[in-house]
């Protein structure tokens, strides 16, 4: 993710999340010295990760504190990088960094972001940068598991699955397409000996299998108040429609009242029938 913050000799830049050192290690080798702010909330980590770097000789400011909350002393930032992955990227980063300025971030499970504060500073925008998979903000809650979600109860729908489900294992466009659409569905792909399965929920009360029979078939078994196959096959279809964009298609916006995904056009979000994949779900301020 270094690569995607573009930093520069002279760059004033907050890192959130210090962990070892080596990322504030690097960053100050490139910007210079004094020039990095590093934020851990652990004080142990924090004061091993500072005698790392005054070992090597990188003067780097590690302050003990909330990632989430920033480092108001130290701003205006021209780069903030955070290496922990955000469901909501906190406007305090924004607020922080000088208009023009880059913020990267992991964006939950899939993927990572590379935003632009406006010249006005009222938003941030960029495109996704790649795949990335760090580990979750503090406090963030794990949720239910699979079997959590389904229980040992009957399904409450049952259905024949039409298509293959060899993408939904191995083409990761469309697994961060499902992800924009469908940001709360958890998807498992795998093999056994009658063939590919898939498990699918929501975290909550909902679920689906998608379960191979043996004989080239593939049958739904659906509980909850979703249906969540029926769900993934429709925003399956929308990525099909909309000739299968790739995840460096994808873009974020962020305002202080709103977070949003967008695909391929800031300005409109969409083209043609993409407008279902834009919405804001569950990702407001």
């Amino acid at each position: 993710m270094l690569d995607s913050l573009l930093l520069e000799p002279g760059h004033r830049a907050l890192e959130l999340g210090t962990g070892t050192g080596r990322n504030a290690g690097l960053m100050a080798w490139r910007a210079g010295p004094g020039r990095v702010t590093s934020i851990e909330v652990d004080a142990e980590m924090s004061a091993a990760a500072q005698q790392r770097l005054v070992a090597v000789g990188a003067q780097v400011v590690v302050e003990v504190g909330d990632g989430a909350a920033g480092w108001t002393p130290g701003a205006p930032y021209d780069r903030v990088l955070s290496t922990y992955a955000v469901d909501r990227i906190p406007w305090s980063w924004v607020t922080q960094t000088r208009p023009g300025g880059r913020i990267v971030a992991p964006w939950g499970p899939l993927g990572h972001v590379a935003l632009t504060v406006a010249e006005d500073g009222r938003s941030a925008t960029g495109w996704v940068q790649g795949l990335a998979q760090f580990m979750p903000a503090r406090g963030t809650e794990a949720g239910r598991d699979f079997g959590q979600v389904r229980g040992t109860g009957p399904a409450d729908h049952e259905r024949p699955v039409l298509r293959d489900l060899e993408p939904l294992r191995d083409d990761w466009h469309l697994r961060f397409a499902l992800r924009v659409a469908l940001p709360e569905l958890q998807v498992t792909a795998a093999v056994d000996d009658d063939g590919l399965n898939a498990w699918l929920h929501d975290g909550v009360t909902s679920w689906a299998t998608l379960s191979a029979q043996g004989d080239g078939k593939t049958v739904a078994h659906q509980g909850g108040p979703r249906r969540l196959a029926d769900e993934l096959e429709q925003a399956w279809d929308v990525w099909l429609a909309e000739n299968k964009p790739q995840l460096y298609d994808y873009g974020m916006t962020v305002t202080e009242d709103q977070q949003y995904v967008w695909v391929r056009d800031g300005a409109t979000g969409h083209g043609g029938g993409w407008s279902a994949l834009r919405r804001p779900r569950c990702q407001g301020r």
